[in-house]
């Protein structure tokens, strides 16, 4: 099922126009060829915090917004089934990541005027919808395509998740306090129907909450293409002036953008390493064997907290 999406006939011939600022296929230069190899893809190639694959869609780089997006990308009902059928094998560190994200979220948690309902789109888990609950949250919805993240959430949760592709016609307008997006927004083929649907759904002073990759910043632009963010999952990559223009363009205000801090065990950190796969399994062995495999350690590794509130 993966490899059909680098078949022909599931490519949108005609490049499509930038998804955050709309700007024509004349306004983006080339920013990388296609990388795919079938022979590499595997049920994980569409789970989340594998194994770098390092292979993308076609890129192309906009000058009007500084977005790197695919410009023919596979269709959302391709993409929707990849993920459905995406294995899954990274619940610690969905755990590690929810805490960095809950941290980094005090700040736009702390100047909503009521904690009740929140959403979180793509929530693999659910984890961070046990800290929301910890804030307060009572109403708590999730949404997540991988049959597999879901099967791995603890049973309570379950009951939290709707599995499937986000729509908003399933939630009531000015329902959420609280809309959060992580990870997701380079996943989707329109980020900025995610950004204004989300916008939507927020009462008055809500706040839209998302992690993004930014392909700017120092860990990726020094990595380039041996840079984990090179993946076939991703429909584009923001940088921080991308992802503010996104969220302006859809309404939002008071938006803020800034890079944070992942805390992640040093085996997960090597995996992301680009080092043969011979050189990272005899340091992943060493570690074990030295008991420093668990040892948690915080980087800056690139990537962007973004919020933005709904007026009123």
């Amino acid at each position: 099922m993966v490899s059909s999406l680098i078949d022909e006939k599931h490519m949108i011939k005609i490049p499509r126009s930038c998804p955050v600022c709309r700007a024509g296929a004349d306004q983006a230069s080339l920013f990388l060829e296609n990388s795919i190899d079938p022979a590499k893809l595997s049920g994980f190639s569409f789970s989340s915090r594998k194994a770098p694959e390092y292979m993308s869609h076609r890129l192309v780089q906009c000058a009007v917004c500084d977005l790197v997006y695919a410009d023919q990308p596979p269709d959302t009902d391709e993409l929707a089934r990849a993920y459905h059928l995406a294995d899954y094998d990274s619940s610690e560190e969905a755990n590690d990541a929810a805490a960095a994200y809950a941290l980094a979220a005090r700040q736009a948690l702390a100047q909503l005027k009521q904690h009740r309902c929140a959403l979180e789109i793509g929530t693999g888990t659910g984890i961070f919808l046990d800290c929301l609950k910890s804030e307060g949250f009572t109403k708590l919805v999730g949404v997540e395509p991988s049959s597999a993240a879901i099967q791995a959430a603890p049973e309570h949760r379950r009951a939290w998740i709707r599995e499937g592709m986000f729509e908003e016609a399933d939630f009531q307008s000015e329902s959420f306090d609280l809309v959060c997006c992580f990870m997701t927004l380079e996943h989707v083929r329109d980020p900025r129907v995610i950004a204004e649907a989300a916008l939507r759904l927020l009462r008055p002073g809500g706040v839209f909450v998302a992690v993004t990759h930014d392909y700017r910043s120092p860990v990726n632009r020094f990595l380039g293409k041996r840079s984990p963010i090179i993946d076939i999952e991703h429909m584009q990559l923001f940088s921080a002036s991308s992802v503010r223009k996104l969220l302006e363009d859809a309404g939002y205000k008071k938006i803020t953008v800034n890079a944070f801090v992942n805390r992640y065990r040093l085996g997960y950190w090597l995996r992301l390493a680009p080092l043969p796969a011979g050189i990272k399994s005899s340091i992943a062995r060493g570690l074990r064997i030295l008991g420093l495999d668990s040892i948690k350690l915080g980087m800056n590794v690139g990537n962007l907290f973004v919020a933005g509130f709904k007026h009123g």
